[in-house]
This record gives structure tokens, C-alpha cells and sequence, in this order.
């Protein structure tokens, strides 16, 4: 492929960038740095050799800033925390540009520790403002991202359950991913547990708190492994850099189980992804259900041709951030409409029924609706039902019904 496919981990202290083709990266701390009297902004050691030399004002932890809406004034201007993401960015996407030139980039794919709406919502933004096309910007959770990780790897890695630990600075998190054959479509599970057992990384520097962080991890892989059957178990995360303090948690892993370790593991799964999306047919021909992602399928039953079907207006395995639909329907003697709620588990299917609560009484299939749905977060629907009456004997009202459903 000419392009090139980006994938970056976007966390609060670090920041990794994958280039999949030229099997290149990065990792630099998540600071923007001013130079002062400049307009100059600068990112990772530059940023850090400013602050030494007293020559540069930096601003951290920019994904908290923007997820409490905060600000930060530098030499009497204040910078909102969308503007100091966007420069962040801008500045690292030139290290790939400058190693292989900007006309090379493709799609890029962000894989973030939580898909939480407000986050979205900004780097979205900040796409658009650096003129990257919406279809080549992709915005994903490290689950998901575990997912193209490992489904990109031999069969005999995920021939059963998968398990990961991530241990950084900001969290101990274990995920686990499993697939599910002898359906219609291969479907990939995978969940996501932060654990409390997190602790911090300053403690491996000296002995008495290494035994205790390996005893920490002992009894977290004890309580997630026991009597499971693993094809592969990943390690991920700066505290795994080295595994010399480590050494009951390692004798614990790798009692009859492949052990892998892959330090820029959620950048290369991103650009797993991002490689995919240049490929006119994917190389992943499965339905992910992960976190960033929606657990069950949405249908409206209708009638066509007097037969009942079911309209789908989510599938379970859809973005939840990209998930929207809208379809005009006419009510056929009844004051409401039935939502079917329909996860992996079809034992679990339920009807939600949100009644057409205002609406003005007329005679049958003289009342249309336009009924909306889209996704607060990957367990919150939200729909709108509207009265858009009939034409000129029936105009429409300012009838509406809002209602949230939990998936």
C-alpha cells in the first residue's frame, strides 16, 4: 500500500504512534510545550529540554483537560484544552510525516483507554480542523484495539481465550477476548476489567515494593486465570518493560501457557485497523463486540406487504459514537412503538415500548413517524419518535417523545 496507515495510543501520560507499513514508531509523554516569546509549540523531548532550560512553559495530562473542559494560561493567554489536543497532535503526526512524507498518510486510527463521549467529540473536532477527512479518521478503545492485535496474529493465538494485562502509570487492567464460530458470522468478544489492585510505578524502584507488586499480581492472575484455557496471555504497559521484579507472576503466567509481551501493543493494534481501511475487502470478516461498541441489536417491526419483519436500526458490533438511524413509519392502530432489544445471548431479547404519549388521536395509517435513534454511550439509546402528521388533512404537530433505553 503507497499510504500510510497511523495508529496512535492516546493516553494521558504517553502517547504511542504506529506506522504499519514501515513497521516504525514512537513514544513520547502527552505535553505540549511554548517556547516563549514564540509562537512555537514543540512535543516529547524537545518539549521536556525547554522546560529544563527554562526557556519553554508546558501543559500536561491534556486528555483530563479536555475531559473537565479546563484551560491553561501561558505568558497571559488562555489556551482551552480542544486547542492544546489539536496542537499536540498536529505535532506528533509530523514525526511519521517527516520519516516518510506527509502525501503518504492514509487513515489513522486513535485507540484511547475509554471511549467517553466528550473525548470523542474533540478529537473529532480536532480532525476537522487539521482537514483530515472524517472517513479516514478513526477513533477506538484499547479493547477494541486488543481485538485487531490479536486477530491479526496466527489462529493458534486465538484458537481460545485471550488474555492481556496492562499495567502503566494511570491503571492495572486486564481484558480478555474469546470467538465465537458456528454462527452466520464469526463474532469476537472481548471485555475489560480495571482492576483496584493498580498501583504505582515508583514502587518497583526499590525491593520491598517490588515483592509487593508481584504479590499484587499473583493474586489478580489467580482470581481472573483459574481453571480457564488460554491460547496466548499479552503483556502490555510500562510496567512490563522488564519482568525482573516480577518473578512469581511470571512463574504463575507461564505454567502451561504461551506468554507474549508487546510493548506498543494498543498503537499497532490501531494501525491493524487503519491498515484494514485502505483495503478494498477486510481481512477481518467478524462482528466485535468490545467496549466503543454496541452489545445488542436494535429493530422496529414492521410491515411490508402485509408481512411483519423486523427493521434493523442498530447491530450489535456498530460504534456506538457512529450509530445513528432514522426512518419515517406510519402507525397502524396502535399508540406506540415497539423496540426489540436483541444481544448475542437471543434467550436475553426483550421489547421496549415507548408510548406515543401526546399525540393527537386520528383514524389508522393517517399518522407518520419519525422515529431516531443514536447512542449516549455503548449501554444508553436514545430515541426521538415525532409527529409528522399527513399531508394537508392530517399537518403535522409539535408532538414528541424523547426516551432513554438502556441496551
Amino acid at each position: 500500500m503507497d499510504e500510510l496507515a497511523i495508529g496512535m495510543d492516546l493516553c494521558d501520560t504517553y502517547t504511542k504512534i504506529s506506522c504499519f507499513e514501515e513497521e516504525k514508531s514512537w513514544t513520547i509523554p502527552t505535553v505540549i510545550c511554548k517556547k516563549k516569546n514564540t509562537d512555537e509549540w514543540y512535543v516529547g523531548k524537545e518539549a521536556y529540554g525547554l522546560v529544563l532550560t527554562g526557556t519553554g512553559i508546558m501543559v500536561d495530562k491534556l486528555l483530563s483537560l479536555v475531559m473537565k473542559d479546563g484551560t491553561a494560561t501561558i505568558e497571559g493567554v488562555k489556551y482551552g484544552a480542544a486547542e492544546l489536543l489539536k496542537k499536540f497532535l498536529e505535532r506528533v503526526l509530523e514525526l511519521p510525516e517527516k520519516e516518510f512524507g506527509p502525501a503518504r498518510t492514509g487513515h489513522i486510527a486513535i485507540a484511547l483507554p475509554k471511549t467517553e463521549k466528550r473525548l470523542l467529540d474533540v478529537l473529532f473536532s480536532c480532525a476537522g480542523s487539521m482537514n483530515i477527512p472524517r472517513e479516514r479518521f478513526h477513533v477506538i478503545s484499547h479493547t477494541e484495539s486488543f481485538v485487531y492485535y490479536v486477530m491479526s496474529q496466527k489462529k493458534e493465538v486465538w484458537a481460545t481465550q485471550v488474555g492481556l494485562f496492562d499495567l502503566s502509570d494511570e491503571r492495572l487492567a486486564y481484558h480478555e477476548l474469546k470467538v465465537q464460530r458456528g454462527m452466520k458470522r464469526m463474532i469476537v468478544q472481548a471485555e475489560t476489567q480495571e482492576l483496584e489492585e493498580s498501583f504505582n510505578l515508583d514502587i518497583l524502584e526499590n525491593t520491598a515494593g517490588a515483592r509487593m507488586a508481584d504479590r499484587i499480581l499473583c493474586s489478580c492472575g489467580e482470581r481472573l486465570l483459574q481453571k480457564k484455557l488460554y491460547s496466548a496471555v499479552f503483556l502490555t504497559g510500562k510496567g512490563f518493560d522488564r519482568l525482573d521484579w516480577a518473578e512469581n507472576f511470571r512463574k504463575l503466567l507461564c505454567s502451561k501457557r504461551r506468554v507474549y509481551g508487546e510493548a506498543d501493543l494498543f498503537a499497532r493494534g490501531a494501525a491493524y485497523l487503519a491498515a484494514d481501511c485502505l483495503r478494498e475487502k477486510t481481512a477481518y470478516p467478524f462482528a466485535c463486540i468490545c467496549e466503543g461498541r454496541v452489545k445488542a441489536t436494535v429493530s422496529v417491526a414492521v410491515k411490508q406487504r402485509e408481512r411483519e419483519v423486523q427493521m434493523i436500526m442498530a447491530s450489535a458490533g456498530d460504534s456506538w459514537y457512529e450509530a445513528r438511524s432514522s426512518v419515517e413509519l406510519i402507525a397502524d392502530g396502535q399508540d406506540y412503538v415497539d423496540f426489540s432489544i436483541t444481544p448475542l445471548d437471543v434467550k436475553k431479547k426483550r421489547t421496549v415500548r415507548i408510548p406515543l404519549e401526546g399525540f393527537p388521536h386520528r383514524p389508522d395509517r393517517t399518522t407518520r413517524l419519525a422515529v431516531s435513534v443514536g447512542f449516549l454511550d455503548e449501554n444508553t439509546m436514545a430515541v426521538a419518535i415525532q409527529d409528522k402528521g399527513f399531508g394537508e388533512l392530517f399537518p403535522a404537530t409539535d408532538a414528541v417523545v424523547r426516551q432513554e433505553v438502556m441496551i
